[in-house]
Protein backbone atom coordinates (compact mmCIF):
# COMPACT_ATOMS: atom_id res chain seq x y z
CA UNK A 1 0.00 0.00 0.00
CA UNK A 2 1.29 3.37 -1.18
CA UNK A 3 1.99 5.23 2.03
CA UNK A 4 0.67 8.71 2.52
CA UNK A 5 2.75 11.61 2.45
CA UNK A 6 2.69 14.07 5.47
CA UNK A 7 4.25 17.55 4.86
CA UNK A 8 5.80 18.94 8.33
CA UNK A 9 6.78 22.33 8.48
CA UNK A 10 8.89 22.64 11.40
CA UNK A 11 8.77 27.00 12.78
CA UNK A 12 11.04 26.21 15.55
CA UNK A 13 15.14 24.57 16.05
CA UNK A 14 15.81 24.67 19.90
CA UNK A 15 19.76 24.79 20.41
CA UNK A 16 19.31 24.63 24.23
CA UNK A 17 21.53 22.12 25.95
CA UNK A 18 18.72 21.76 28.23
CA UNK A 19 16.04 20.86 26.23
CA UNK A 20 17.16 20.74 21.94
CA UNK A 21 19.91 18.33 23.07
CA UNK A 22 17.86 16.36 25.45
CA UNK A 23 14.69 15.47 23.38
CA UNK A 24 13.74 14.82 19.63
CA UNK A 25 12.58 18.18 18.07
CA UNK A 26 9.21 19.13 16.80
CA UNK A 27 8.64 17.13 13.89
CA UNK A 28 10.18 14.25 15.14
CA UNK A 29 7.85 14.59 18.39
CA UNK A 30 4.78 14.48 15.59
CA UNK A 31 6.10 11.54 13.57
CA UNK A 32 6.83 8.94 16.99
CA UNK A 33 2.82 10.50 17.62
CA UNK A 34 1.53 9.01 14.22
CA UNK A 35 3.93 6.11 14.26
CA UNK A 36 2.20 4.22 16.98
CA UNK A 37 -0.86 4.40 14.41
CA UNK A 38 -1.36 1.11 11.69
CA UNK A 39 -1.82 3.64 8.87
CA UNK A 40 2.13 4.53 7.81
CA UNK A 41 3.65 7.77 6.86
CA UNK A 42 5.93 9.26 4.65
CA UNK A 43 7.94 11.91 5.86
CA UNK A 44 9.05 15.35 4.69
CA UNK A 45 10.40 17.79 7.53
CA UNK A 46 10.94 21.24 5.89
CA UNK A 47 12.72 23.85 8.04
CA UNK A 48 10.45 26.95 8.21
CA UNK A 49 12.21 28.06 11.12
CA UNK A 50 15.13 28.87 8.22
CA UNK A 51 12.67 29.93 5.67
CA UNK A 52 12.19 26.74 3.51
CA UNK A 53 8.46 25.95 2.56
CA UNK A 54 7.19 23.55 -0.15
CA UNK A 55 7.72 24.86 -3.72
CA UNK A 56 4.71 23.38 -4.91
CA UNK A 57 1.58 21.96 -2.99
CA UNK A 58 2.22 18.69 -5.22
CA UNK A 59 5.20 17.96 -3.20
CA UNK A 60 2.98 16.31 -0.11
CA UNK A 61 -0.54 14.58 0.35
CA UNK A 62 -1.12 16.85 3.18
CA UNK A 63 0.90 19.18 5.62
CA UNK A 64 1.14 20.12 9.03
CA UNK A 65 2.57 23.50 10.61
CA UNK A 66 4.20 22.80 14.53
CA UNK A 67 4.61 24.49 17.26
CA UNK A 68 7.10 26.81 18.24
CA UNK A 69 8.21 29.35 20.95
CA UNK A 70 8.14 32.14 18.83
CA UNK A 71 5.28 34.97 18.57
CA UNK A 72 3.09 34.84 15.45
CA UNK A 73 2.94 38.47 16.34
CA UNK A 74 6.40 39.49 15.37
CA UNK A 75 8.11 39.27 11.97
CA UNK A 76 10.05 36.19 11.11
CA UNK A 77 12.55 35.06 7.94
CA UNK A 78 10.06 32.46 6.77
CA UNK A 79 6.74 34.30 7.92
CA UNK A 80 5.69 36.42 4.03
CA UNK A 81 6.40 32.89 2.64
CA UNK A 82 4.87 30.70 5.50
CA UNK A 83 1.77 32.93 4.87
CA UNK A 84 1.62 32.61 1.38
CA UNK A 85 1.63 29.33 1.56
CA UNK A 86 -1.06 28.47 3.87
CA UNK A 87 -3.42 31.00 1.78
CA UNK A 88 -2.40 28.51 -1.10
CA UNK A 89 -3.36 25.17 0.73
CA UNK A 90 -6.63 26.96 1.74
CA UNK A 91 -7.57 28.43 -2.19
CA UNK A 92 -6.82 24.48 -3.30
CA UNK A 93 -8.61 23.24 -0.41
CA UNK A 94 -4.95 20.93 0.70
CA UNK A 95 -5.80 19.49 4.26
CA UNK A 96 -3.72 21.23 6.67
CA UNK A 97 -3.12 20.65 10.31
CA UNK A 98 -1.74 23.32 12.79
CA UNK A 99 -0.60 23.24 16.11
CA UNK A 100 -0.19 25.80 18.66
CA UNK A 101 2.03 28.71 16.41
CA UNK A 102 0.50 26.53 13.42
CA UNK A 103 -2.96 27.34 14.76
CA UNK A 104 -2.24 30.75 15.07
CA UNK A 105 -0.73 31.51 12.05
CA UNK A 106 -3.41 30.04 9.49
CA UNK A 107 -5.85 32.05 12.08
CA UNK A 108 -4.01 35.31 10.90
CA UNK A 109 -2.94 34.33 7.33
CA UNK A 110 -6.71 33.60 6.59
CA UNK A 111 -7.99 36.55 8.33
CA UNK A 112 -8.64 35.88 11.60
CA UNK A 113 -6.95 37.95 14.86
CA UNK A 114 -4.10 36.83 17.32
CA UNK A 115 -3.54 38.51 19.99
CA UNK A 116 -1.44 38.17 23.61
CA UNK A 117 -3.45 36.56 26.10
CA UNK A 118 -4.75 38.61 28.55
CA UNK A 119 -3.97 36.15 31.69
CA UNK A 120 -0.39 35.65 30.26
CA UNK A 121 1.35 32.27 30.14
CA UNK A 122 -1.28 29.14 29.64
CA UNK A 123 0.73 25.99 30.58
CA UNK A 124 -0.42 22.97 31.67
CA UNK A 125 -3.16 20.35 30.95
CA UNK A 126 -6.43 21.79 30.22
CA UNK A 127 -9.62 20.06 28.64
CA UNK A 128 -10.69 21.35 25.27
CA UNK A 129 -14.19 20.62 24.97
CA UNK A 130 -15.53 19.67 21.31
CA UNK A 131 -18.52 21.23 20.93
CA UNK A 132 -18.72 20.35 17.16
CA UNK A 133 -18.44 17.00 15.82
CA UNK A 134 -16.30 16.31 11.98
CA UNK A 135 -16.65 13.28 10.17
CA UNK A 136 -13.21 12.80 11.06
CA UNK A 137 -13.72 12.81 14.46
CA UNK A 138 -14.35 8.59 14.26
CA UNK A 139 -13.68 8.55 18.07
CA UNK A 140 -16.17 10.88 19.99
CA UNK A 141 -14.88 12.77 22.61
CA UNK A 142 -16.39 15.90 23.79
CA UNK A 143 -13.53 16.60 26.04
CA UNK A 144 -9.61 16.02 25.41
CA UNK A 145 -7.26 16.59 27.89
CA UNK A 146 -3.76 17.80 26.28
CA UNK A 147 -0.64 19.81 27.29
CA UNK A 148 -1.04 23.41 26.12
CA UNK A 149 2.27 26.04 26.39
CA UNK A 150 1.15 29.47 25.13
CA UNK A 151 1.40 32.97 25.71
CA UNK A 152 -0.58 34.47 22.25
CA UNK A 153 -3.82 33.17 21.48
CA UNK A 154 -6.59 33.47 18.76
CA UNK A 155 -9.17 36.16 19.99
CA UNK A 156 -11.15 35.95 15.87
CA UNK A 157 -11.62 33.63 13.73
CA UNK A 158 -10.75 33.23 9.91
CA UNK A 159 -14.15 34.43 7.70
CA UNK A 160 -15.61 30.64 6.52
CA UNK A 161 -13.85 29.32 9.81
CA UNK A 162 -15.34 27.28 12.74
CA UNK A 163 -15.12 27.05 16.25
CA UNK A 164 -14.62 23.45 16.57
CA UNK A 165 -13.22 23.45 20.99
CA UNK A 166 -12.70 25.58 23.94
CA UNK A 167 -10.67 25.41 27.14
CA UNK A 168 -11.14 27.27 30.25
CA UNK A 169 -8.67 29.87 29.25
CA UNK A 170 -8.34 29.67 25.60
CA UNK A 171 -11.94 30.58 23.69
CA UNK A 172 -10.75 29.35 19.94
CA UNK A 173 -8.56 26.61 21.27
CA UNK A 174 -9.62 24.37 18.00
CA UNK A 175 -10.86 25.39 14.48
CA UNK A 176 -11.91 24.29 10.74
CA UNK A 177 -12.22 25.79 7.76
CA UNK A 178 -14.31 23.67 5.11
CA UNK A 179 -12.90 19.64 5.41
CA UNK A 180 -9.53 20.72 4.40
CA UNK A 181 -8.32 22.82 7.42
CA UNK A 182 -8.12 21.78 11.45
CA UNK A 183 -6.33 23.16 14.16
CA UNK A 184 -5.45 22.94 17.75
CA UNK A 185 -4.15 25.23 19.93
CA UNK A 186 -3.07 22.51 22.30
CA UNK A 187 0.58 20.09 21.51
CA UNK A 188 -1.20 16.51 20.72
CA UNK A 189 2.92 15.66 20.74
CA UNK A 190 4.28 16.52 23.56
CA UNK A 191 5.36 13.77 26.45
CA UNK A 192 5.40 14.76 29.78
CA UNK A 193 9.70 14.43 30.11
CA UNK A 194 9.33 17.02 27.12
CA UNK A 195 6.81 19.05 28.66
CA UNK A 196 8.96 19.12 32.08
CA UNK A 197 11.97 19.71 30.38
CA UNK A 198 10.44 22.86 28.42
CA UNK A 199 8.59 24.15 31.05
CA UNK A 200 11.64 24.03 34.21
CA UNK A 201 13.78 25.70 31.20
CA UNK A 202 11.58 28.24 30.67
CA UNK A 203 11.10 29.12 34.29
CA UNK A 204 14.89 29.69 34.77
CA UNK A 205 14.79 32.17 31.64
CA UNK A 206 11.67 34.33 31.95
CA UNK A 207 10.95 35.67 35.85
CA UNK A 208 7.34 36.21 34.47
CA UNK A 209 6.62 32.42 34.43
CA UNK A 210 5.37 30.55 37.83
CA UNK A 211 5.98 26.58 36.47
CA UNK A 212 4.30 25.37 39.92
CA UNK A 213 0.72 24.79 38.68
CA UNK A 214 2.18 23.26 35.15
CA UNK A 215 5.06 20.93 37.27
CA UNK A 216 2.00 19.48 39.12
CA UNK A 217 -0.12 18.90 36.33
CA UNK A 218 3.02 16.85 34.35
CA UNK A 219 1.76 13.69 34.92
CA UNK A 220 -1.80 14.25 34.34
CA UNK A 221 -3.73 12.31 31.98
CA UNK A 222 -3.41 13.15 28.38
CA UNK A 223 -4.91 12.26 25.17
CA UNK A 224 -2.97 13.67 22.40
CA UNK A 225 -3.40 10.15 20.83
CA UNK A 226 -7.01 10.85 20.09
CA UNK A 227 -6.08 14.06 18.38
CA UNK A 228 -3.67 12.29 15.98
CA UNK A 229 -6.34 9.62 15.54
CA UNK A 230 -8.61 12.27 14.12
CA UNK A 231 -5.87 14.00 12.13
CA UNK A 232 -5.27 10.50 10.54
CA UNK A 233 -9.24 10.43 9.56
CA UNK A 234 -8.53 14.06 8.40
CA UNK A 235 -5.74 12.72 5.89
CA UNK A 236 -7.46 9.76 4.60
CA UNK A 237 -10.71 12.05 3.85
CA UNK A 238 -8.58 13.18 1.05
CA UNK A 239 -7.35 9.96 -0.69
Amino acid sequence: MKRFKLGILQTNHDKSVEVGDAHPDDAHRFRDLFDAQELRFEYKVYMTIGGQVPKTLDEQDAFLITGSPLSVLDSHLFTKDLIGFVRACDNAKKPLIGACFGHQIIADALGGKVEKSKNGYNVGVEETHFFEEKLWMKQKKQKLPMYVFHEDEVTQLPEGAKLLGSTPKCKIASFSKGNHIFTTQAHPEFTPEFMASVVSYTAKKDKRFNPQVALSQINDLTKGHVYADWCTEFFQGHL
